[in-house]
């Protein structure tokens, strides 16, 4: 047997005990195992500069978002995710709200997107890309509002790595997953702090108790 032959079955054997082997249990910090993981993660976004909404059902998303536009004087238009989520609310119930679905371009003003899970720990919302819920929306437009329901509100980062596991079964991922924590902003120059420097300026989330 050649040495090169000896590496690889070398390597092959030390993979396959990887595979079989269950990965080692990670220490969280207390902050990710809040006794209320809503409350957590409401209070963690809004210290991250995002502003939140608590809504009843899914019913309730398409006046929550004509209701965030018009308090913030912005045209009332919004590129939405194609997600199936967002096919069962009555979007005519806002005649004034212009709804369009699908990638966001660089002329949308308002991106509207659903999470796949949200992090007490941080505040933080995770986003997966796929066809229900394209990447472009959460950088394109300057106001991002993010539908997350509050059963996929998790303590931890680790839980809801856990959680992007069972949604996509071992082995598989999703081409992307943003971890977006707050409006995007920078202070690299000058040290002055600048909003929407790579993405959004504003981020408004609405958690929804619908079960």
């Amino acid at each position: 047997m050649s040495a090169r032959t000896q590496i690889l079955a070398s390597i092959r054997s030390h993979l396959a005990g990887c595979a079989s082997a269950a990965p080692p249990a990670h220490r969280v910090p207390a902050r990710g195992r809040p006794a209320d993981v809503v409350a957590t993660f409401i209070a963690e976004a809004e210290r991250a500069q995002a502003t939140v909404a608590r809504l009843s059902s899914i019913a309730a998303i398409p006046q929550a978002v004509a209701a965030y536009l018009a308090d913030h004087n912005i045209p009332a238009t919004i590129r939405a995710a194609p997600h199936p989520v967002l096919d069962t609310v009555a979007w005519a119930e806002q005649p004034l709200l212009t709804v369009t679905r699908g990638r966001a371009a660089e002329a949308d003003l308002n991106g509207l997107s659903v999470a796949v899970a949200g992090v007490a720990e941080t505040g933080t919302l995770v986003l997966c890309s796929g066809p229900g819920s394209p990447t472009t929306l959460n950088f394109l437009p300057d106001n991002h509002l993010v539908v997350v329901r509050s059963a996929d509100l998790v303590g931890a980062y680790e839980d809801a790595l856990a959680r992007i596991g069972e949604i996509y079964g071992p082995g598989t991922l999703p081409r992307a997953v943003n971890w977006v924590t707050g409006p995007s902003r920078t202070a690299d120059i000058e040290q002055t702090l600048l909003m929407g420097a790579h993405g959004p300026r504003r981020l408004h989330i609405l958690v929804v108790d619908d079960g």
